[in-house]
């Protein structure tokens, strides 16, 4: 048998159940009513918002908190979710003094939603760049980094689960560096990309994953809902 279609993620339903074990002892019928248990129904929104302008003097994590300009940005990111009018079902955000201090703010304009802390999530570098950068980190850092962020990736990214019967939206409020190799991995481009996408303090990246595992990339690091001046980098 030739590869399984679509299993980035190997969720795809004929790689969940034992092939062999169903030409030796099961018939048609019950191979299909035991595909059909593994596969996925709803589809996933997943939000990856990037952290607010912060404090990049702040010797430790906790000095390096928002500036005055960042809490606005926060504030501007939480209107554009809440405008958007979904039922969100959880903010899961970086463990880091930047992420966290910007999911308090947005989550003034999402009130119930549950928030939910996270390591896995914390800034890092995730793979060495291609193009390669001269000022970019050692290889043991990615060693390291990598290992957590691509952990991250499996972990929150893939399609939704058998049992789940609704449509869900989730907020992820993390790092750029995070956010990009995600994007790259979701979208099953090669990784060593990431460094070649840019995105802004606060801004929105959506990805759709549809039960069959296709993945839609609808918007990239979006801070149109911000005013020009607003809008930072760093």
């Amino acid at each position: 048998m030739g590869p399984i279609p679509l299993n980035w993620d190997r969720r795809e339903p004929l790689a969940l159940i034992n092939l062999k074990k169903k030409n030796e002892e099961t018939g048609e019928e019950e191979l299909a009513s035991r595909l059909d248990h593994c596969k996925a129904k709803a589809t996933r929104h997943i939000f990856l918002i990037r952290h607010s302008q912060y404090n990049l003097d702040g010797r430790a994590d906790k000095d390096r908190t928002l500036t005055p300009l960042g809490r606005e940005q926060a504030e501007l990111t939480g209107q554009r979710l809440a405008s958007l009018g979904l039922k969100f079902d959880q903010i899961i955000h970086s463990s880091m003094t930047r992420a966290t201090e910007t999911t308090e703010i947005i989550s003034k304009h999402l009130p119930g939603v549950k928030k939910i802390s996270t390591d896995l999530l914390r800034e890092g570098a995730p793979i060495e760049p291609d193009p390669p950068v001269s000022h970019w980190k050692p290889e043991a850092v990615y060693y390291e980094d990598g290992a957590r962020i691509e952990a991250a990736f499996r972990n929150f990214i893939h399609r939704a689960d058998a049992k789940q019967e609704e449509d869900s939206y989730e907020i992820f409020v993390c790092h750029a560096n995070v956010i990009r190799y995600i994007v790259c991995r979701a979208l099953q481009f090669p990784p060593e990309g990431w460094l070649r996408m840019s995105l802004n303090n606060g801004s929105i990246t959506h990805l759709v994953i549809r039960p069959n595992g296709r993945v839609a990339l609808r918007t990239l690091g979006d801070t149109g809902f911000m005013p020009p001046d607003k809008i930072t980098r760093t």
